[in-house]
C-alpha cells in the first residue's frame, strides 16, 4: 500500500523488542513500541500522529468511565515468506467502525485516515510482526469519548488510537461450549451489531459461571424466547448439520457482523456448499446432537480464525461431537483463509494489503 499523508512520528527511544519472548506469546499481554493517534475537536480529525506506546492522562470526568462511549476493531497482519507484511481485510474494518460509530452518536472517521494511520503504524514496527507460521501482529483500533464532563449526552471530543500486538494461537485445542439460556448478550434494539465495550462487560459474569463449569464459551440465544442460537462469546457460530452450513442472520442488530464469518460464507459460496443463513433452533441444535446428524461445529472470528468446537451443553447435558475427517470444511476453510493470510494462496476476492 502507497501511503500519502506525511505522519509526524516519534519514535521509542529504546525498542522492548529485544526483551520480547516470541516463542510464548500471551494474546493481549506483550504491546508493540508505538501507537498511532487522532484527535477529534470542533466537527474535525486533527493532530495525526504516530508516538510511543504509553499511558494516556485522563480526566475522571472523562465521559467514557461514565456513560461508555466506547468502540473498537480488531484485524491481524501477517508475515509471508518473502518478509512482505500482508493485513486481512482492513476495509471491512474500517467499515464496521464507521457502523459502530454511528450507533454510538461518535464521529465517522475518514476511511484516509484509518487506512494511513493503520499502513504507516504497521510499516514502522513491521519487525513486532511475528516470523512463525500460525503467529501473527494484532491490531487494535479503538475510539473513545473524551469530554471531561459529567452528563448523559454525546461527547463533542473522541480520541482514536491503534496499538498493535504480537499474537500466537488464540486456541490451542477445540473448545467446549454451553448454550445460555438465562442471561443475555443483546436484544433488538440494542447495541449487539456495534463492537462497543458494553456488550463485552454485560457478557462478563455469565461467561464466568461457564467457565467455573467447564466450558470455555456460551453459546448466546435471543434474548425473546431464548430458543435461537445467536453467538458464541467473541465470535459466529456456523454448524454443519446433514451437510448443510447454518449460520445465523446478521439482520437483527443483535449479531456483530463478523468479517471471518463473512469470509467463510464467501469461501463457502465459491465451493458451492449448501448453506443457509438462518437461525438455527436450540430444539434444532438439540435433536441434531441426538441423532447424531450434527457433522461438526465451529466458531469464527479475528481471534481465532476458526475455533473447533468439541463438546456443547443443551438443557444441562453435554454431547461430544465426532471427529472431524481431513477433509471436513472447517479444515478446510481454515486452510484456505491461513493460505490467503500468509499469501501462499491466491487472493482473488481482494482481501489482502500489501504493507
Amino acid at each position: 500500500m502507497k501511503t500519502q499523508l506525511a505522519l509526524p512520528i516519534t519514535k521509542v527511544q529504546n525498542s522492548r523488542l529485544p526483551e520480547t519472548d516470541f516463542s510464548n506469546l500471551v494474546f493481549g499481554r506483550t504491546i508493540s513500541d508505538h501507537m498511532f493517534v487522532a484527535d477529534y475537536k470542533n466537527g474535525e480529525w486533527t493532530d495525526l500522529r504516530i508516538e510511543p506506546y504509553g499511558p494516556l492522562s485522563i480526566n475522571p470526568a472523562n465521559a467514557t468511565l461514565h456513560y461508555g462511549q466506547s468502540i473498537f476493531e480488531g484485524m491481524k497482519a501477517y508475515r509471508n515468506d518473502e518478509g512482505k507484511i500482508l493485513v486481512f481485510r482492513a476495509n471491512a474494518n474500517w467499515k464496521r467502525l464507521n457502523e459502530s460509530a454511528d450507533r454510538m452518536c461518535m464521529p465517522e472517521l475518514p476511511e484516509e485516515i484509518f487506512m494511513e494511520g493503520l499502513a504507516q503504524l504497521v510499516d514502522l514496527d513491521r519487525d513486532w510482526v511475528p516470523k512463525a507460521k500460525g503467529a501473527s501482529l494484532y491490531v487494535r483500533p479503538f475510539m473513545f469519548a473524551t469530554d471531561d464532563y459529567i452528563g448523559v449526552k454525546p461527547s463533542d471530543t473522541y480520541k482514536f488510537i491503534i496499538l498493535t500486538c504480537p499474537v500466537g494461537n488464540y486456541y490451542s485445542k477445540p473448545v467446549s461450549v454451553k448454550v445460555e439460556t438465562t442471561f443475555t448478550r443483546a436484544t433488538e434494539g440494542g447495541t449487539g451489531a456495534a463492537k462497543t465495550a458494553g456488550n463485552y462487560a454485560a457478557s462478563l459474569y455469565p461467561a464466568r459461571q461457564a467457565q467455573k463449569a467447564g466450558y470455555d464459551q456460551l453459546l448466546w440465544t435471543d434474548g425473546k424466547s431464548h430458543s435461537k442460537i445467536e453467538e458464541s462469546g467473541t465470535m459466529n457460530i456456523m454448524f454443519k448439520i446433514n451437510g448443510t452450513l447454518i449460520t445465523a442472520p446478521t439482520n437483527t442488530g443483535t449479531i456483530l457482523k463478523g468479517i471471518t464469518r463473512d469470509s467463510v460464507i464467501q469461501l463457502a459460496k465459491d465451493w458451492n456448499e449448501p448453506l443457509e443463513e438462518r437461525f438455527l433452533t436450540v430444539s434444532e441444535l438439540e435433536t441434531a446432537l441426538q441423532n447424531g446428524t450434527i457433522e461438526e461445529a465451529f466458531g469464527t472470528g479475528t481471534a481465532a480464525t476458526i475455533a473447533h468446537v468439541q463438546r456443547i451443553n443443551v438443557n444441562g447435558k453435554d454431547y461430544l461431537l465426532p471427529n472431524k475427517s481431513d477433509d471436513a470444511f472447517s479444515h478446510r476453510v481454515l486452510a484456505e483463509l491461513d493460505g490467503i493470510k500468509y499469501g501462499s494462496i491466491a487472493d482473488t476476492h481482494d482481501w489482502i494489503i500489501s504493507i
